[in-house]
């Protein structure tokens, strides 16, 4: 019989949410804490493609954590969307890279990994995705790619919560301090008072190193901002995502086309820029020179959760009992989410974790 212990998580991203969901469902009480409202830093900011851009470039750990999440988003989709009556959006488009440098490494480890990624003439890329620009002349393409339209996954993750037995939110409730007795970590300190818990899960993305400084512990997660830009279009405008030097389009499916993004280390300013816009607006362009005559209806900036090669920590740390991580996921968080909230659960729960534990413990990375 596994004992109920209450969890306490801080943060209120897709990673906290998905925590807290994969706890609930297992009969574990949680209390999920947000400094602001659920789901309105990276997750709300991102563009929710479900992969890493380049995936060759990562470690075997980022893309053990990517592969089990895009395989199982789908089905993560329509449990919420029968839950909740929300549906998450995943929207399975495909997605063209153009005039990569690395292409030949990319086609290696598409072979190592099994994926279904290959070259296409770019006369294929421009009949599948009509409005692509002129100035590409190599593509290559993975065709299982989705993108999910993040917003709507927070709405759903937050609304399925809020229908479980055991979760208590507490949203514009923000954490100033750990309750530490002798080695364990017993609660949080916020300003409505104490909240305790048998474990503490920090899963509060950029701002998860500033929370732990307060224990005396340098954990290497820094905000890296993010700006990104929004057009709407015909529904069937953009067939496909397409990414050339650093930039990308993503389809939603009402039109609305996200152009990304920007890559900026401003500290905790998240104030959007006339230069980004600027850039944003060429590099759509570029893609889909269509889109000189459409209107941007947004431009935002958000918050990645910088890590050493973009490896989240997930697992308990050392020292300090009953305090957890799963944070640190860097571009990657909508990606890596269902898998990093898995191997959490496993972990918490003492249960067999999903893939080896080893590259994302806390242990000699803090």
């Amino acid at each position: 019989m596994m004992t109920k212990q209450q969890t306490v998580i801080v943060g209120g991203g897709v990673i906290g949410l998905l925590t807290a969901f994969n706890l609930a469902t297992q009969g574990q009480p949680v209390v999920l804490l947000d400094r602001s409202a659920l789901g309105q830093e990276s997750s709300w900011a991102g563009g929710g493609i479900v992969s890493p851009l380049y995936p060759w470039r990562y470690s075997p750990a980022v893309t053990a954590l990517a592969h089990w999440s895009q395989d199982f988003y789908p089905q993560l989709a329509e449990r919420l969307f029968a839950a909740t009556g929300v549906d998450p959006e995943v929207h399975t488009t495909g997605l063209y890279w153009l005039d990569l440098e690395d292409e030949a490494e990319a086609l290696a480890w598409a072979v190592r990994e099994g994926r279904p990624l290959s070259p296409v003439d770019v006369s294929a890329a421009h009949y599948a995705v009509p409005v692509l620009g002129p100035g590409f002349s190599r593509a290559i393409y993975m065709a299982d790619v989705a993108n999910v339209r993040n917003p709507r996954l927070v709405k759903s993750l937050k609304a399925a919560l809020l229908a479980l037995p055991g979760v208590t939110i507490h949203e514009q409730c923000a954490v100033d301090g750990f309750i530490r007795e002798g080695e364990r970590i017993v609660g949080v300190n916020t300003a409505s008072g104490e909240i305790r818990g048998e474990h503490v899960v920090l899963a509060a993305g950029a701002w998860s190193g500033e929370l732990l400084h307060s224990l005396g512990l340098v954990l290497p997660v820094e905000p890296v901002k993010g700006q990104m830009i929004l057009y709407k279009c015909a529904p069937d405008f953009l067939s496909g995502m397409v990414l050339a030097k650093g930039r990308y389009a993503i389809p939603r499916r009402d039109g609305h086309i996200l152009i990304g993004s920007t890559l900026e280390h401003a500290g905790f300013d998240k104030t959007p820029t006339e230069s980004a816009l600027e850039s944003l607006k060429v590099s759509a362009v570029e893609l889909i020179p269509a889109l000189a005559d459409a209107e941007v209806v947004g431009h935002w900036a958000g918050l990645r959760p910088g890590s050493p090669q973009g490896i989240p920590y997930i697992g308990e740390v050392p020292g300090f009992e009953g305090l957890w991580l799963n944070c640190g996921h860097y571009r990657n968080g909508l990606v890596l989410a269902p898998a990093s909230c898995q191997l959490f659960a496993d972990l918490l729960l003492g249960r067999q974790p999903i893939i080896d534990p080893a590259p994302y413990a806390p242990a000699g990375r803090i």
